[in-house]
């Protein structure tokens, strides 16, 4: 049976796993498979494999395809899982064909390697990397990849090009990307996603432009917090949200603004201090201090206590 459309399922608290690697510092496929088992079963509704938190940029081409592969394993059709696909556009499109290969229902576009591209170069970047395979595609905006409005609206007219995520924060920018898409083609049905690091931060101020779905790298590490805000933000109970934003998330994010790579490796603390051992990063992202570690866990008890 045919799945639905990629665009219908991506309604809920996205999951960006973590990458778990063993004492060696090799790919560890077993505790990766609990985590990504984990996350389905706290509830989430789509798995973002080897993505920007899962450290796509520190895997192999084998190891990619080893993870996505078990990332849909675990899913097993239950929900959809997209993978991180990125670098130039050849190796974009190799990994994109990998994806596909393994199983994948979907792609995350991440930017161009290094160098800083025009619109037209971003066109044909993301243009051949949807042609390259079957899966839909989302865009992540973000570093060196920054859309004029009419750029995604012309993006989104390809078929397989289902949304973009933004990763920059400009809301004036988003505000008249989602104009020009709804101008160009009143009839397009395109997702926008808050691709912000904590993006529950500014949640609110996304869903006032229209943008309610996001990206949840705290659902790693606490759960039930992420999934309390996600209910207080759907359903309009801001009472909740601002008492999670005040006592969990704002704190959150001043933590991680302590540390370079923080985004990464503060979530990977987070993930062991509930138990699971998902190792370190790779370098050349660093690990959290152990007192921005302690901290972490004083917080993340916090978080649990809010709910009460």
């Amino acid at each position: 049976m045919t799945p639905p459309p990629l665009a219908t399922r991506l309604d809920g608290l996205l999951f960006f796993p973590v990458t778990a690697y063993g004492p060696d510092g090799a790919l560890d496929i077993d505790t990766f498979r609990a985590h990504v088992r984990d996350g389905i079963d706290a509830g989430a509704a789509a798995v973002f494999a080897c993505c920007g938190t899962g450290e796509f940029h520190a895997l192999t081409p084998e190891e990619f395809s080893a993870c996505v592969s078990a990332a849909v394993a675990e899913a097993a059709g239950r929900v959809p899982v997209i993978a991180g696909a990125g670098y130039g556009t050849a190796l974009a499109v190799r990994y994109a064909r990998a994806a596909e290969e393994a199983g994948a229902d979907g792609l995350l576009a991440m930017p161009p390697y290094l160098v800083v591209p025009g619109q037209e170069g971003l066109r044909a970047h993301y243009t051949a990397l949807a042609d390259a395979t079957g899966l839909d595609v989302i865009v992540y905006q973000r570093d060196n990849a920054v859309f004029a409005p009419a750029t995604v609206a012309e993006l989104a007219r390809h078929p397989r090009i289902v949304g973009l995520k933004d990763g920059v924060g400009d809301l004036d920018l988003m505000q008249r990307i989602v104009s020009a898409v709804r101008t160009a083609d009143p009839g397009t049905e395109f997702l926008y996603f808050n691709g912000l690091p904590t993006a529950e931060l500014t949640g609110l101020a996304y869903r006032g432009i229209g943008v309610t779905l996001y990206s949840s790298a705290a659902f790693c590490f606490a759960p039930e917090v992420a999934v309390a805000f996600h209910r207080a933000f759907t359903k309009g109970d801001d009472a909740t949200a601002h008492r999670l934003l005040d006592g969990f998330y704002r704190p959150l994010v001043e933590l991680r603004n302590k540390g370079r790579g923080y985004a990464v490796s503060l979530v990977k603390a987070g993930v062991r201090l509930r138990g699971l051992d998902v190792g370190g990063v790779r370098s050349p992202l660093s690990e959290p201090a152990p007192e921005h570690i302690e901290e972490l866990s004083r917080l993340i008890e916090r978080g649990h206590a809010l709910l009460a």
